[in-house]
């Protein structure tokens, strides 16, 4: 496994932030699209498989 478990986001409040900031105008169909997107986004910079599933079985 090469998933980090711990905190690891250089500064988790401004990506917060930047995340936000990006929906605050959207309806919730637009938002939850970006996030459908900014998740292939990242799982494309993971790439291993089982990673991903792992990723996805501790999220649910």
């Amino acid at each position: 496994m090469s998933l980090k478990l711990t905190p690891n986001i250089e500064s988790p409040d401004d990506f917060y932030e930047v995340l936000t900031d990006a929906q605050r105008d959207m309806t919730d169909e637009e938002a939850n699209d970006m996030n459908a997107r900014l998740i292939f986004v990242l799982a494309n910079q993971i790439g291993n498989f089982e990673d991903l599933k792992q990723a996805v079985a501790i999220a649910k």
